[in-house]
């Protein structure tokens, strides 16, 4: 699947800006990561631009239609690295592309999360910032910490370097992503 297409998908059941924009988010950080891993980077930017699609239009449903979809249209290992992105819905994890998928979405939202709070928004961010606010309960609550620690720990990466990893890559489009102040 094109990513042009994917943005149809997307842009279809999605209207909210913050749940556009965390799509874009975790496109840019999975298309990075398959630049790492050396893997498909249409693929798996694709795969981070719609693991959300359904979730606004389907909340109840929810990553049940865009699998769906994604099934009918043949993209099966898309379609199985999304309906893996929460470790509570019992589904293996087949690649690499299932493991940084789910470690990527929620650390992404929450670093996204920490820019909107700093002056400076992304400019200095830091993995011991980050790490600090990961303590705070009270901060983005919603965000699921232990859903980060179990996908850091499937992906097998250090937690530093993977929340540097997302920091760099955000801080590319900052402007785009309106991370900075």
């Amino acid at each position: 699947m094109k990513r042009e297409d994917a943005k149809l998908i997307l842009t279809n059941w999605t209207k909210t800006e913050s749940l556009l924009r965390h799509a874009r988010t975790v496109e840019l950080v999975m298309e990075a990561y398959a630049e790492k891993f050396d893997e498909d980077a249409e693929e798996w930017a694709v795969a981070g631009m719609l693991h959300d699609a359904d979730y606004e239009k389907f909340p109840e449903e929810h990553p049940n239609k865009i699998v769906a979809l994604l099934q009918d249209k043949g993209e099966h290992k898309i379609a199985h690295a999304i309906s893996a992105h929460y470790t509570k819905w019992n589904v293996t994890y087949e690649n690499t592309l299932d493991k940084a998928l789910l470690a990527s979405d929620e650390l992404t939202g929450f670093i996204v999360a920490c820019c909107q709070v700093r002056p400076d928004g992304i400019i200095g961010l830091t993995p011991k910032s980050v790490k600090k606010k990961l303590k705070s309960k009270n901060f983005a609550a919603k965000v699921e910490r232990d859903e980060i620690a179990k996908g850091v720990a499937l992906l097998g990466v250090d937690l530093d370097e993977h929340i540097q990893f997302i920091i760099n890559v955000l801080e590319k489009h900052k402007h785009e992503l309106q991370l900075v102040a």
